[in-house]
């Protein structure tokens, strides 16, 4: 650390410190400000490249997507049919390799502005910033993923190949400098760093397409890509990847059990396909960049009133998710269930009849209030009456009391007392309510019976049973028809009545569920409710009709007038209409998905402009603060074009231009900041530098993580993307370098005692967290995966990962200013 920063507290004007070391920085009015001032300033500045930087490149990573999503069109033999094909739509590119990430810029930059001469800020940025990727990020993916889940390898042949080559590719840095040619590079040795790149990106390729996996895999993660493409719209404004009949199921599973609305419901539907869909790496990492500037986001997420409704909808599913996959026919049916089951853990309270009755000489009468649901807790309710043409103190003692059912009790039945007061008075009524005590509504709930209806009758007849009405009118999508039974002229005794359906021009099993059995009414109860499930066969038809009849009375009460009831089942919606509705609706919002969707610089502004591209109602905190750090960045890149435009190779130029302009003010930044607070290049390099620009590579595989059902994407992005820095950062500018001095007949030097140290210790941790990974794979307490697994385990070895940068970081800056020789 330079003495000079520490006792130095003003700097004449005269002496301007640091002045020489930017292409573009530092300007003249620095000259009189001192140097901590300076340095506090370029310390904040750095950071807010960084934003930028990320921002930038998720553009650019946008214009690659468009580039390399233009698909040609394939033909597959029909497996199913002889002499028939099947004809997909597959991508012309593969995007792997295609990124030009601003470490490789940095170093390229650097080579040049220095006259072909090789510094330490961009090798060493590759360098730190690989270790960082490998250490850090895969800590942190580690720890993120929640007990005992595990994210596991699933191309294990493919990440062996790509982790030696990411290994291989520091190793030969060590081998060119120190063994070959000592501090120097001849032009051979820099056109054969260069070429390993495409070699690299052969294997890579080869490595997505399955080679190094079986065939089986092959197959089956091919069958999935078709299967799960990103929707796009047929003929009929219909995403093909999903089809009418999957949403009119959809419909009719979710209208059983909960009340939403069409647009809750096309979005419910619409997470839940998006969790199904393939995401390249590159889409992780434009996430990562957008989660950190509170961008719009590439996933779906759901306002917080409807989570819990989509998270039960998912647990209730066998595999996990609501839209189950059929394989038969080519892949190409698919079926949903998308049940909203209730909580397991909640009680249901409700009274086992919406009316009881009660002879004015009985004095009492008695209701029951029923649980269903879980009963393995002890619940509280309250009861309190409420008065109707009878009156409280008058005609029945009042009520207003909590009660309690103790842990596996179903039912509890509540007296109340009725006042006789010996005159002759016409039927009288008051009601009771049921309700939650405060604090309740975590553990239970009522259903819609909550009000009973308790009538005080001067009858000691046992009455007369009918239905209430004659004639019963339903919707097909109701569910269930509830029709009502009431007693009447006379509430004494037990009596029972039997009911049954018959067909009109509605067809039992098909229209409804049929129905032959006994209806109980106890002593004092004056009405029951028969439930007839109707079948929602989501068909325009027309309306139909069947009858509900009671016979064979017992107990001494007869059937009254209305011994017939005829339910009528209409046909409320036009369920084509609403599935295609529902269709755009889902289209809408797979499409907000797509990171190749800006069609205008309107568009493009509004996104800029609003938080998380205007999704406030799924904004939080963070996003709001990532979105006022960076929201000058946004608007200045909005005037980037859109990818609509000369299918975004436009986009990809203009972004490229404003990372190269950032990329070199990063260097003269991080430069200056080093040079002030009196670190050298190498130190600033593998510490500012490499963690600023791999922040979305952070965010990125930790949502890759998360939200992969492997580790493949979290993990084997950073190997590959190593060796790719090495490569590229290193070997172009070492090929430009080795032309020009080759061309002046000089050697081309590099000065390699930091570069090859820091290279050595890297590669020693690397080989020591690999071994971690491996024995993490194959070792039971670690729960046999990569990623994830029991609590204690994960965190261990996420606090060795740490260690290991912790040590390369010191170990290479004890070697940088001298403490170890070398």
């Amino acid at each position: 650390m330079s003495t000079e920063f520490v006792n130095l507290t003003t700097v004449s004007c005269q002496r301007f410190k640091c002045s020489g070391r930017g292409l573009i920085l530092p300007f003249g009015i620095e000259a009189c400000m001192s140097i901590q001032l300076r340095a506090v300033l370029y310390f904040i500045i750095l950071i807010y490249l960084f934003l930028g930087i990320a921002i930038i490149a998720g553009i650019h990573m946008s214009a690659i997507e468009t580039i390399t999503s233009r698909k040609k069109k394939v033909r597959y033999p029909d497996p199913e049919e002889k002499d028939k094909y099947i004809t997909v739509e597959v991508p012309k590119w593969n995007n792997i390799g295609a990124n030009v990430t601003p470490e490789i810029l940095l170093s390229i930059i650097e080579i040049i502005k220095n006259r072909f001469e090789a510094e330490e800020l961009g090798p060493g940025t590759i360098i730190g910033s690989a270790a960082y990727k490998l250490l850090i990020i895969c800590a942190l993916c580690i720890v993120s993923i929640n007990a005992p889940e595990t994210r596991r390898i699933k191309l294990y042949n493919v990440f062996l190949v790509t982790s030696f080559f990411g290994l291989f590719a520091y190793i030969w840095l060590f081998i060119v400098l120190s063994l070959i040619s000592k501090d120097v590079v001849d032009l051979w040795e820099a056109t054969i760093t260069f070429l390993m790149f495409p070699l690299v990106v052969i294997l890579a390729y080869l490595g997505e397409k399955r080679f190094f996996a079986s065939k089986e895999i092959d197959m089956e993660e091919e069958e999935r890509k078709l299967i799960l493409a990103p929707p796009e719209l047929d003929e009929t404004g219909t995403p093909r990847s999903f089809r009418k009949e999957e949403l009119l199921q959809f419909l009719r599973d979710l209208d059983q059990s909960t009340n939403l609305s069409l647009e809750d419901k096309a979005q419910l539907f619409a997470v839940n396909l998006s969790e199904s869909m393939p995401r390249s790496r590159m889409q992780y990492r434009i996430q990562g960049a957008r989660m950190l500037t509170g961008g719009k986001s590439l996933f779906l997420n759901l306002p917080d009133r409807l989570q819990e409704i989509y998270q039960r909808a998912v647990k209730s599913q066998p595999f996990g998710g609501a839209i189950s996959t059929d394989h038969e026919d080519g892949g190409r049916k698919r079926t949903s269930t998308f049940n909203i089951d209730e909580n397991p853990h909640m009680a249901i309270l409700e009274f086992a009849s919406s009316s009881y009755a009660v002879l004015n000489g009985e004095q009492r009468v008695t209701v029951e209030v029923t649980r269903h649901g879980f009963i393995d807790s002890i619940i509280r309710f309250r009861l309190d009456t409420i008065d109707g043409t009878a009156t409280a103190g008058e005609d029945y003692e009042k009520l207003s009391e909590e009660f309690k059912m103790e842990s596996g009790q179903q039912e509890k039945k509540i007296t109340i007392h009725v006042i006789d007061d010996n005159q002759w008075e016409p039927d009288e009524t008051f009601f009771v309510k049921l309700s939650l005590p405060e604090g309740e509504e975590k553990h239970a709930k009522v259903s819609s019976k909550t009000i009973a209806l308790v009538t005080i009758i001067n009858d000691d007849e046992p009455g007369f049973i009918q239905f209430e009405e004659s004639i019963t009118i339903v919707k097909e999508s109701v569910g269930k028809a509830e029709i009502k039974v009431a007693r009447v002229n006379g509430a004494d005794g037990r009596v029972t009545v039997h009911y049954r359906t018959k067909d009109i021009d509605a067809r039992a099993r098909k229209d409804y569920q049929p129905a032959d059995s006994e209806l109980v009414f106890e002593h004092g109860e004056i009405s029951k409710i028969i439930a007839i499930p109707i079948i929602n066969d989501m068909e325009t038809e027309k309306d139909e009709s069947f009858v509900v009849e009671l016979y064979n009375p017992t107990g001494g009460t007869q059937i009254g007038k209305h011994a017939k009831t005829v339910v009528t089942i209409i046909n409320d919606d036009d369920y084509k209409t609403m599935a295609n509705k529902m269709a755009s609706l889902v289209q809408g919002d797979i499409d907000k998905l797509s990171v190749t969707t800006t069609t205008t610089w309107g568009q493009q502004f509004r996104e800029a402009m609003n938080v998380k591209g205007g999704d406030l109602e799924t904004a939080k905190f963070s996003h709001y603060v990532g979105h006022s750090l960076s929201f000058c960045w946004k608007v200045l890149f909005a005037f980037v074009p859109p990818t609509s435009i000369a299918g975004g190779w436009l986009t990809f130029f203009v972004s490229l231009f404003f990372i190269v302009i950032l990329t070199a003010i990063v260097g003269d930044v991080a430069a200056i900041l080093g040079c002030l607070i009196g670190l050298k290049d190498s130190i600033t390099a593998i510490s500012f530098v490499a963690l600023g620009t791999s922040l979305p590579d952070t965010f990125g595989s930790m949502i890759a993580a998360k939200n992969s059902k492997t580790a493949d994407d979290a993990i084997g992005s950073i190997i590959v993307s190593n060796s790719f820095n090495v490569f590229l950062g290193l070997g172009i500018p070492w090929l430009i370098a080795a032309v020009y001095w080759e061309s002046q007949n000089l050697p081309f030097t590099v000065k390699a005692d930091d570069l090859t140290f820091s290279v050595l210790v890297f590669s020693i941790c690397c080989v020591l967290g690999m071994i971690v990974l491996i024995f993490r794979r194959f070792l039971g307490i670690f729960g046999k995966a990569e990623l994830g697994g029991p609590t204690i385990p994960k965190y261990i070895c996420s606090i060795f990962f740490v260690l290991l940068w912790i040590g390369y970081l010191t170990l290479t800056g004890l070697q940088a200013y001298g403490h170890i020789k070398w």
